[in-house]
């Protein structure tokens, strides 16, 4: 290897900074808010901001281990991940945390001493990186797109997607479901199938959609008195619709994050100053506290950092030309993405309250693991590239 070969591999650097450094803007921007809502507003004192340092230290080591596989080692252990996060999702369903059941109605969660763990969450990177296999394998096995390949591919989507889903629902928990199915749709979007089968299922899930909310608001008692869905599920259809209506009531919550929102005007209040109570505003309500502390300047500067993060992992999928690492991508993605219009439509009364927590801003570390999980798949995607590109043994 010549001279200039071994300075392209000492001053290139195999680690995309650039999304390393937006990370670091929102951790710091979810540590100041949590503290700003559990220190400062809600007088809870330093555990839950220590907490949820913790589980940014934990995150990272878990980027930095998710760096080291190549795609060629995911694609061989992405069953195992699959599997093993199906018999994570059925253990739950038998030990799960008994007294947050009672209080959030989910059976989501393990109980380790002082710290909960949702499995589901987990689950999401495992599930993405199976799927993704899933569809690069199909399309390299069909030489040509049809019609018919192209309900197969969607066969083998639903059969991968089905057992979680059903699953997740037995834990009632509508909101990872939710994201399940935004990365699910993300993924077959860029499959390759063709638009005579995209646009009639995506017609034919708008009108599901709106048929569910329609049989919700005019058969509310039968839903109920047959357990076919929980009264607080047909109450968030209604506040969603009517966030005003009962206000005093089953509405209560988004009520007063529409108002701390809106009370924080264009600069907001200041760091740690609310005058709004928000239940739960440490976690999925969140952007309630970022709004009123800074305004309307401090959302938007935050949504424009999301952007940031967004742009540069659609940047790595594009440079690294591997089929596999696209859907991976594509996955992880289609996971934060929605994870960021869901919290924020629902804090605002644009989306229905689904329990989505703000991408590593919202206190509670199994999102945040699994967040920073898929940063680290995105990231390994740069780093083995990079290192692909200038190895000894490339090609110039």
């Amino acid at each position: 290897m010549n001279l200039s070969r071994r300075n392209i591999i000492q001053n290139d650097s195999r680690v995309d900074y650039g999304i390393v450094l937006t990370v670091i803007l929102l951790a710091i921007i979810g540590l100041v808010s949590v503290y700003s809502t559990t220190y400062l507003i809600e007088d809870l004192g330093l555990t839950p901001t220590l907490f949820h340092g913790l589980w940014y230290a934990i995150g990272t080591i878990a980027i930095i281990v998710v760096m080291q596989l190549n795609s060629e080692q995911y694609w061989k252990i992405s069953g195992y991940l699959y599997v093993f996060g199906l018999i994570l999702l059925v253990l739950v369903l038998f030990f799960y945390d008994r007294q947050l059941a009672a209080e959030v109605s989910a059976k989501s969660w393990f109980r380790f001493g002082p710290i909960s763990f949702q499995p589901s969450e987990i689950f999401k990177p495992a599930y993405i990186v199976f799927l993704s296999r899933v569809i690069t394998q199909h399309n390299n096995e069909v030489t040509e797109h049809t019609l018919k390949s192209d309900w197969v591919l969607l066969g083998k989507i639903a059969l991968v997607a089905l057992p979680p889903l059903v699953l997740i629902q037995l834990q009632n928990d509508l909101g990872t479901n939710l994201v399940i199915i935004a990365i699910t749709a993300g993924m077959i979007l860029v499959s390759g199938i063709s638009w005579k089968i995209l646009v009639p299922t995506f017609l034919i899930a708008v009108l599901l959609a709106g048929g569910i909310i329609a049989v919700v608001l005019l058969f509310p008692d039968f839903l109920i008195d047959n357990q076919i869905v929980a009264s607080y599920q047909i109450d968030r259809i209604h506040d969603w619709l009517d966030p005003f209506g009962n206000s005093q009531g089953s509405s209560y919550q988004l009520a007063q994050s529409i108002k701390a929102i809106g009370s924080g005007g264009l600069f907001g209040k200041g760091f740690g100053v609310s005058e709004v109570d928000v239940p739960v505003r440490e976690s999925d309500f969140i952007f309630a506290t970022i709004a009123e502390n800074f305004g309307f300047i401090g959302g938007a500067i935050l949504l424009f950092i999301y952007f940031v993060l967004i742009y540069q992992m659609v940047q790595v999928c594009f440079e690294t030309k591997n089929e596999f690492y696209a859907y991976i991508a594509t996955g992880v993605i289609s996971m934060i993405l929605f994870h960021i219009l869901e919290n924020v439509g629902m804090t605002m009364g644009l989306l229905p309250i689904t329990g989505v927590p703000l991408p590593f801003i919202s206190q509670g570390g199994s999102a945040l693991l699994s967040n920073m999980i898929g940063v680290g798949l995105i990231l390994s995607m740069r780093y083995h590239h990079r290192s692909y590109m200038f190895s000894d043994t490339a090609e110039f």
